[in-house]
């Protein structure tokens, strides 16, 4: 008799039409940049929510200027009510926690945490759920693939060889417990020349674009290293706020749109 497969537990949240989960191999290439930017992109039409799954080094209160902010729990319906901020609903251990606080928990009780933040938040009718995933392979990114439908992961990558070995383990993850890829963004791509306008490579352009096509994944955009993207995210106001003209917002709008071609 077959072994039970783990991945065919997988209940829908009521209210919510696609899930999203932003990952990457590890960290410092700006996947919480990107997640936060990208929910706001997609935020601009429809109904969005910001997950952050990042438990031991939550950064999505501090990118939307919430840190002050605590949630409610609905005495109606026993859940918790999530922050709203620039038209996201969000949710993250950061709210619940002192930002200066350790979150040193086991397997377990990562498990319960996820679990609650998916089912226990009043999150309500939403387009699209954007999940920002810690960085790595681990207990949190199998828990996702175990608990919900995931529609499609987005993977971040910066363009060197030294951070496409570990996106192609995060590809090969996805992969393993079937969940679609939609596609990868290559953060920090290159710098505009302030003088001439041409493009420069702050990293040395590895084989990300070489690899992508060989295994048949779609690059869904590229976004330029500008220092008013992390700026912006420091004071709180990420950059698809702040400036939605700039190229760099655009570029997050444009991801965006091929998105919703995905999942109208």
């Amino acid at each position: 008799m077959a072994s039970p497969n783990p991945f065919d537990k997988q209940t829908p949240i009521q209210g919510i039409k696609h899930i999203l989960a932003v990952s990457s191999g590890k960290g410092g290439v700006g996947k919480s940049t990107v997640a936060t930017n990208l929910a706001l992109a997609l935020g601009r039409k429809g109904k969005v929510g910001l997950l952050d799954a990042d438990i031991y080094g939550p950064s999505i209160p501090r990118m939307l200027g919430a840190l002050s902010q605590k949630p409610n729990m609905n005495p109606d319906t026993n859940q918790l009510e999530p922050i709203e901020r620039y038209g996201l609903k969000l949710m993250s251990i950061g709210f619940l926690i002192d930002e200066s606080s350790a979150v040193v928990w086991r397997g377990p009780m990562l498990f319960k945490a996820m679990d609650q933040f998916l089912r226990d938040v009043n999150w309500g009718e939403l387009d699209y759920l954007v999940i920002d995933l810690p960085p790595g392979t681990g207990d949190i990114q199998l828990t996702l693939a175990q608990k919900v439908p995931v529609a499609g992961a987005i993977v971040v990558s910066t363009p060197q060889n030294v951070a496409l070995v570990d996106v192609k383990k995060a590809i090969d993850m996805f992969q393993r417990v079937s969940v679609p890829l939609l596609g990868l963004i290559e953060n920090m791509a290159y710098m505009i020349n302030p003088v001439n306008g041409e493009k420069m490579q702050l990293f040395p352009k590895g084989e990300i674009d070489s690899y992508a096509q060989k295994m048949g994944i779609p690059k869904l955009g590229e976004v330029a290293f500008n220092p008013s993207v992390g700026l912006s995210c420091e004071a709180g106001i990420p950059i698809v706020e702040a400036n939605p003209n700039g190229a760099e917002a655009q570029a997050f709008m444009k991801i965006a749109d091929k998105i919703r071609e995905l999942f109208p």
